[in-house]
C-alpha cells in the first residue's frame, strides 16, 4: 500500500487533471508537502483520502489497483455477460448501465477508468454520450470504447470525432475487448 503519492498520481486516482491537483494543493484544499530542494509535492495517504471524501470521490478504488469498467448496453444478457467476464478476469472492477441517462449518473458516481459504451441505446445514443463526457473535464483520463452491430464508416468516423477512443463490432471476442481497455487504460 502507497503512502504518500505525486500530483500526477493524484490526478489519475481522482480523475482530475493534474493542474487541478496542483492548484487544490497550492490553495490549501489538498494537504501535502514539498519535495526540499524542488517544485516537487507529494501528498500523504490520509490527505488523499480526506480530500476524495470531502470532494465526494469514491475512495474505495485508491488501493485496489483494479480498473474501474462502466459497461453501458439496454441489452440485458450483454450486460450480464460482459459484467461476468470482466470481474472473472480479476483486473477489473465492473458496473452496469441500461441507457445513457443511468451512464452519466454512473460516470460521475463511479469515475470509470473506462466505459464500453453501446451506440444504439434507447434514450440517449452513445454518440451523445460521448461528447457529453468529452465535454467534461474531470473526466479528461476516462477511455470509451464503442460497441455495436452498425460498423458504417462514417458513424464510426462520427464517433470518434465525438470522443470515442475505439470501436468494437459486434459480435466479438471477449479477449479483443480485454486487450483493447488494457491498451487503453494502461497508455
Amino acid at each position: 500500500m502507497k503512502n504518500v503519492y505525486t500530483t500526477g498520481e493524484v490526478a489519475a486516482i481522482c480523475k482530475i487533471s493534474q493542474q487541478t491537483v496542483i492548484r487544490c494543493f497550492d490553495n490549501g484544499k489538498l494537504k501535502g508537502f514539498r519535495v526540499p530542494g524542488s517544485r516537487f509535492r507529494r501528498i500523504p495517504r490520509e490527505s488523499l483520502l480526506q480530500f476524495m471524501k470531502e470532494n465526494e470521490i469514491p475512495v474505495d478504488h485508491v488501493d485496489t489497483g483494479k480498473k474501474r469498467i462502466l459497461v453501458v448496453d439496454d441489452d440485458e444478457a450483454i450486460l450480464e455477460m460482459l459484467f461476468e467476464l470482466l470481474e472473472r478476469d480479476g483486473r477489473f472492477e465492473v458496473k452496469v448501465a441500461r441507457g445513457g441517462y443511468e451512464a452519466g449518473i454512473l460516470t460521475h458516481e463511479f469515475r470509470p477508468d473506462a466505459l464500453i459504451l453501446d451506440y444504439k441505446l434507447p434514450d440517449i445514443d452513445g454518440h451523445k454520450v460521448c461528447q457529453t463526457i468529452r465535454a467534461n473535464p474531470n473526466y479528461i483520463g476516462t477511455k470509451i470504447i464503442i460497441i455495436s452491430g452498425v460498423a458504417d464508416p462514417d458513424e464510426i468516423a462520427e464517433l470518434k470525432t465525438a470522443g470515442a477512443d475505439d470501436f468494437l463490432k459486434k459480435p466479438f471476442q471477449i479477449d479483443e475487448l480485454i486487450s483493447r481497455i488494457l491498451q487503453l487504460v494502461q497508455a
